[in-house]
């Protein structure tokens, strides 16, 4: 449980990490923005790798209440929801594209943040997987069309950051629905 301080100084590093990137931003602008001192910072991280950890691991929380969320309230074919949460979550910004791939072109190998990064993407591969087999139980490669639409949502994502918008995120959410339809589909459009 953080300390009023170390939310705002999570709240800080949310923001300038995802607006300019994890090594462009300093502790030092994280604790001007929280409003806080930079010994206030390092007393509730104890450095910037655990700060960035934090942000992470915050990250993939919100995101991921977020989609349970959606799911619990969603109509089967479920999977196209993942791509909906991508498009439309309303607090955490995806105009640079995803924060867990951006932070991943950053952190050195090694750096405990890439592991956080591994979980939150395994984890959406695994629900694809998992939603896929409850819907679609007769389905005949659930784990196959899984790592598909993962793929999918993960190159549709990533050019966010590159175009600025989501448009790709709904033409993948187009293309996953035809391959969850009928995978010979794909292309004849």
């Amino acid at each position: 449980m953080l300390t009023p301080a170390g939310e705002r100084v999570l709240a800080a590093a949310t923001e300038l990490f995802y607006r300019e990137g994890l090594n462009a931003v300093g502790v030092a602008a994280v604790a001007e923005t929280a409003g806080v001192t930079k010994k206030t910072l390092y007393a509730c991280f104890g450095s910037k790798t655990e700060l960035i950890v934090e942000y992470l691991r915050r990250r993939h929380d919100v995101w991921w209440a977020y989609l349970e969320e959606r799911l619990a309230e969603a109509d089967p074919p479920r999977a196209l929801v993942v791509f909906d949460a991508y498009i439309d979550h309303p607090g955490l910004g995806s105009d640079r594209g995803c924060a867990f791939l951006n932070a991943a072109a950053e952190l050195p190998a090694g750096h405990p943040g890439l592991d956080v990064i591994r979980r939150h993407k395994e984890a959406v591969r695994a629900k694809f997987a998992e939603l896929l087999r409850e819907d679609a139980p007769g389905a005949p490669d659930p784990e196959r069309l899984a790592e598909q639409l993962f793929l999918l949502l993960e190159g549709a994502v990533a050019h966010t950051g590159i175009d600025g918008d989501a448009h790709r995120v709904t033409l993948a959410r187009e293309i996953a629905e035809i391959l969850m339809r009928d995978p010979r589909e794909v292309g004849t459009r």
